[in-house]
């Protein structure tokens, strides 16, 4: 969302009558550059609150009428107002000025033990109901009571917009005006800004500071280094894994009809593509055995696609409060989104959007999350594209697998003799062995109902002993330790064949 929409967003919200407002950011300069601009057409005085300072007017709003008395005459800044530093202080003030205004409460979310604070509240915002005043509450992560928490609205504080992080970019350079150079051409400056986003402008002036310090000047491989720090920041947040196309080295072997399929899809993203009015394509379902590729395929089509890969991790989600997990999904695809284009990888999604038998254990939570994810998925209009990944599919809701939620469900089976091969050959390969120094077709007739995973495993073990016996990796090896293998398909034939059973007339088969 633009900074303007986010404007008219907050502006609707206070005139609507709403008197608990949430927003969750650290950027508390963007708050208040928010506030000073929705309240301007309002009309609307706004005063802050800290802990630290106490109730004070918002400087930039010229509708504040009201000065504290610790103010010197003609001073330029707000004095502090200790009288009001107490919450249950500032709270009745307001309650007894009352006059219609705006006021924002920073970090006041952990004040909400204490039962007098949270009824006094809610008592204030009952009151700023019938008078389009609001109590805006913003912080990292802002958990309310429940008796507050139905009554309050939460706002969607989105990451800067191309825009406003290439003026951040431009006020970071003008800050070292003198210190360092900038060596980038028009077309390196916007991929230097793209890199960017996702970021907060703190962060994003601090990388660039940083990048350019480091050597005197900012260049176009300076965007390595943004990119290292935005993996970092990502990684901080706690709820995406992100691994940029430089370091995804996936390779996928077999896997024909999916490849084909991605190859039209990828026009979907084409120039051509939006001159006809054609929508990106949303993502695909990848259900199967498990170990026979379908991560794997996720980072291939990364890879594939040149666009960075990011990992949902469904554990990272859930949160002891109230709304905590619903809120984190959010933050979740905003960041994915903020990241366009790009892949999101959602592996093993029946563990957290699973069908009754988790809702009957979980309150519900599961049933939210899918419900948030499918109005998420339906209405995305960034190039984000999801890659959902399944190994059991009697957990999954039936209207995930509807026509139309996906552009397409594959199922994957245990990779056929020409795969195996192909597998065989890249884990070979990738361990410094020559394919042409074993005895493919029998290694490919041994491995006959083994996943990929398991081939991979039977490699890394050979040559585990082959070190131990201070011997050459060789076709007995590799045949030993098959056989000392019991697969998937022998130790779980009853659910595989139920699997296959499921998939026959419902999913694309990937072969």
């Amino acid at each position: 969302m633009p900074f303007a929409a986010s404007v008219r967003h907050l502006q609707t919200l206070v005139m609507s009558f709403h008197p608990t407002i949430v927003v969750e950011t650290v950027e508390e300069e963007r708050v208040q550059q928010l506030i000073n601009k929705a309240t301007l057409d309002l009309q609307l005085p706004v005063y802050e609150w800290s802990i630290a300072q106490g109730l004070v007017r918002l400087e930039g709003n010229r509708y504040n009428h009201w000065q504290n008395e610790y103010a010197p005459p003609g001073a330029s800044r707000v004095a502090i107002n200790t009288d009001t530093a107490d919450p249950l202080d500032a709270l009745r003030h307001i309650q007894a000025v009352g006059h219609r205004a705006v006021y924002w409460f920073k970090d006041f979310a952990t004040h909400f033990d204490d039962a007098i604070i949270t009824r006094l509240f809610r008592e204030v915002a009952q009151q700023f109901a019938h008078n389009q005043s609001t109590l805006l509450i913003s912080g990292d992560r802002v958990s309310l009571p429940r008796e507050i928490a139905h009554e309050a609205v939460y706002f969607d504080m989105p990451l800067p917009d191309l825009d406003e992080l290439h003026k951040a970019i431009l006020e970071a350079v003008q800050a070292l005006r003198g210190r360092i150079k900038v060596r980038l051409n028009p077309d390196e400056m916007r991929t230097l800004v793209n890199t960017t986003q996702g970021m907060t402008l703190n962060q994003t002036k601090k990388v660039i500071a940083y990048a350019a310090l480091e050597d005197g000047h900012l260049s176009a491989k300076d965007i390595e280094r943004v990119l290292e720090r935005k993996m970092q920041i990502i990684r901080e947040s706690g709820l995406l894994d992100y691994i940029p196309v430089e370091k995804n080295t996936a390779e996928l072997g077999g896997f024909g009809s999916l490849k084909r399929w991605l190859a039209r899809a990828r026009i979907g993203f084409s120039a051509q593509a939006q001159a006809l009015n054609l929508t990106p394509p949303k993502g695909i379902l990848i259900v199967g055995i498990q170990g026979c590729g379908k991560s794997l395929a996720a980072k291939t089509i990364a890879r594939e696609w040149q666009m960075p890969l990011l990992k949902l991790d469904a554990g990272r989600l859930y949160d002891k409060y109230v709304g905590g997990s619903e809120k984190n999904f959010r933050q979740a695809v905003s960041l994915a989104e903020k990241m366009a284009p790009a892949v999101l990888w959602i592996d093993e999604i029946e563990k957290t959007m699973g069908g009754s038998q988790s809702a009957d254990t979980d309150g519900g939570l599961s049933r939210r999350l899918f419900g948030s994810f499918l109005t998420w998925l339906q209405e995305k209009s960034q190039e984000v594209f999801v890659v959902a990944t399944a190994n059991d599919i009697s957990q999954l809701p039936p209207e995930l697998l509807r026509k139309g939620r996906f552009d397409e469900i594959f199922f994957v089976d245990l990779p056929d003799h020409q795969d195996r091969a192909t597998i065989l050959g890249i884990h070979l390969n990738r361990h410094h062995q020559d394919p042409a120094s074993f005895n493919m077709p029998e290694l490919v007739q041994a491995t006959a109902g083994f996943s990929g995973a398991e081939i991979q495993q039977v490699i890394v073990s050979s040559l585990y002993q082959s070190i131990y016996e201070k011997c050459a990796l060789d076709t007995g090896l590799l045949i030993q330790s098959i056989k000392a293998t019991v697969p998937l398909s022998i130790s779980r034939r009853e659910d595989i064949q139920r699997l296959r059973h499921m998939a026959a007339d419902r999913f694309v088969q990937i072969k």
